[in-house]
């Protein structure tokens, strides 16, 4: 007998709370069933894969950041804008330490993922365009440069202490502003 509805959801929430209380390298789908306390096939029917895992425990986390895309996209102050929307993402790939690895895969397992990737990524090149028509940005930077600064400014402080984020944040929204003189 199919488990019912309630069982079902019931059970993928126990299965994203364990995963969630891990790294995201650690994400081993024999002992997240182990701990969410169900089979290895429970597991296996909601999350074929540890990617389609890892895409699942950064749902919130994609959804948040399309929001604070969109609303960067309405900011009148297109530099601020996208210095708040790299604020934001750091902020947001610090606490979801797979966010990173969701967003930049090529390949999704969620079409609904690559929805919201594509809307996400849309945002950031609105506000990232505007800045640079408003001369807030380096003319020679480009949308995927910034986004490996991101990336970079993320390893740099899980590799120092969390006290180093606003510092090198800072180091990142001032290099992404055209040289003094130009």
């Amino acid at each position: 007998m199919a488990p019912r509805r309630s069982d079902a959801a019931r059970n993928r929430e126990r299965i994203l709370t364990a995963a969630r209380s891990r790294g995201a390298a650690d994400l081993r789908l024999n002992e997240i069933a182990h701990e969410a306390g169900v089979g290895i096939g429970t597991v296996y029917r909601h999350f074929p894969t540890v990617r389609a895992l890892q895409e699942a425990v950064s749902a919130q986390s994609l959804l948040r950041l399309r929001d604070l895309a969109r609303e960067a996209t309405n900011d009148d102050d297109a530099g601020q804008a996208l210095a708040a929307l790299l604020a934001s993402t750091l902020a947001m790939q610090l606490e979801d330490g797979g966010l990173q690895t969701v967003l930049v895969s090529p390949a999704d397992e969620d079409p609904e993922v690559t929805a919201v990737k594509a809307e996400i990524l849309d945002g950031f090149r609105q506000v990232f365009d505007r800045a640079c028509q408003a001369g807030a940005v380096r003319p020679e930077l480009t949308i995927d440069q910034l986004q490996h600064l991101v990336c970079g400014i993320e390893h740099a402080v899980r590799l120092g202490a969390p006290a180093d984020r606003e510092l090198l944040l800072d180091v990142l929204v001032s290099g992404v502003r055209p040289a003094a003189g130009v």
